[in-house]
């Protein structure tokens, strides 16, 4: 099975969506069967919705939207991790479809939010309910990461976006020393997603993010890679296809046996979609 580990759906507000400019591409409603028309397009067979909004609603719209349209296999949802009650409200919340979880940290003002003690709490219990946690990281929040993973401890670790590297920079260190020192921990896993919009949207080419690719591959190694779209914030710099085609021609290059597992087969293993598929 083919899947897109990595998309958003929304009906857009400027209120509840301030992070998107009024009048952009992706100031819209994507809906369900938005996606499921990208998808068929694509030759894929499903996709995993990921919250974009840090609000109780969130997880419910994205269930919601799993059960109109059979493609969205699985959902990261969000709740309030940091809540006193957090191991009842994850008992409270637990649904067929639900795999995991995810707080937008980049956002966290603090460049030490992960190491929170009342965050790190809220991971393990997320943890101790056989669920994944999404980490998504700032520039700023990455030297964190491995003192987080050392208190949370075991569990299904997945890091969106590469940790987001600058591409349009042209900026190297210190990302790709934190790169390797997450890969270190064998419970992590890496989405090789949202790359476009770290390169320059209006004229970003392959070879631009070829080495940004490589470095993932080498450290990680392509048992530990998922393919995700970011659609459709991805349409700030490239079509839907394009964003397939762009690991699609990495991985022909370098790792043809894995593309497979890259492509959905990984994904599975770190959601446990085995287990949880609706």
């Amino acid at each position: 099975m083919r899947i897109d580990a990595h998309h958003h759906l929304w009906r857009y507000s400027a209120d509840a969506f301030g992070w998107i400019a009024p009048g952009s591409a992706i100031a819209r409603d994507f809906t369900a069967v938005d996606l499921a028309r990208e998808l068929a397009a694509a030759g894929l067979d499903g996709a995993i919705a990921i919250q974009a909004r840090q609000v109780a609603e969130e997880t419910a719209f994205l269930l919601d939207c799993a059960d109109a349209v059979p493609a969205i296999l699985a959902v990261v949802g969000w709740t309030d991790l940091r809540a006193p009650d957090i191991a009842q409200r994850l008992a409270d919340e637990a649904a067929p479809g639900l795999v995991g979880y995810r707080h937008v940290v980049q956002d966290e003002p603090d460049p030490d939010f992960l190491l929170d003690p009342a965050f790190v709490r809220g991971v393990r219990a997320v943890a101790a309910r056989g669920l994944s946690y999404d980490m998504l990281v700032n520039q700023a929040q990455l030297r964190t990461v491995p003192a987080f993973l050392d208190r949370v401890g075991a569990g299904r670790f997945v890091l969106d976006h590469a940790a987001k590297p600058d591409i349009a920079g042209g900026a190297w260190q210190p990302w790709a020393d934190a790169i390797a020192a997450i890969a270190g921990y064998p419970h992590v896993d890496c989405k090789i997603s949202g790359l476009v919009t770290e390169a320059d949207p209006a004229g970003w080419t392959p070879a631009d993010i070829e080495r940004y690719l490589a470095h993932v591959l080498e450290q990680f190694g392509p048992d530990r890679l998922i393919w995700g779209s970011d659609w459709p914030v991805c349409l700030l710099a490239a079509r839907y296809g394009q964003v397939v085609d762009l690991v699609a021609d990495f991985v022909a290059r370098h790792v043809p046996a894995a593309a497979a597992a890259i492509f959905g087969g990984n994904a599975a293993r770190a959601y446990a979609l085995e287990g949880y598929v609706r």
